[in-house]
């Protein structure tokens, strides 16, 4: 199993049909994957809770109504089921996308 991903890595490979990312590890409930839209980011609500970390570029994160200014280096939460997308991000942006957690999100 491995231990340690690099973004260089999973920034080359192909996304998957009709999505935006890619899949890079699974873990019981853990889901990795890399996260790099392009153009306009037209995500859906998701049923678990998510985690990002920017890994390239910059933007901003919706989530919920809320705008806030990202960048390399900063982590990211949207909880299961908000509405949330990036904005304005610059074309080298990319991002580790982390889904984890029963459906309907963790309890608060």
């Amino acid at each position: 199993m491995p231990h340690v991903f690099a973004a260089a890595h999973a920034a080359r490979l192909p996304n998957l049909p009709g999505r935006v990312s890619v899949d890079v590890f699974r873990h019981g409930s853990l889901d990795l994957r890399w996260y790099a839209p392009f153009g306009i980011d037209n995500q859906t609500p998701h049923d678990r809770d998510e985690v990002y970390v920017v890994a390239s570029g910059e933007g901003h994160f919706r989530c919920d109504g809320d705008l806030t200014p990202c960048r390399a280096g900063d982590l990211i939460f949207a909880p299961a089921g908000s509405e949330h997308h990036f904005e304005d991000f610059s074309a080298d942006f990319g991002a580790w996308m982390i889904l984890y957690g029963p459906k309907g999100g963790e309890a608060a």
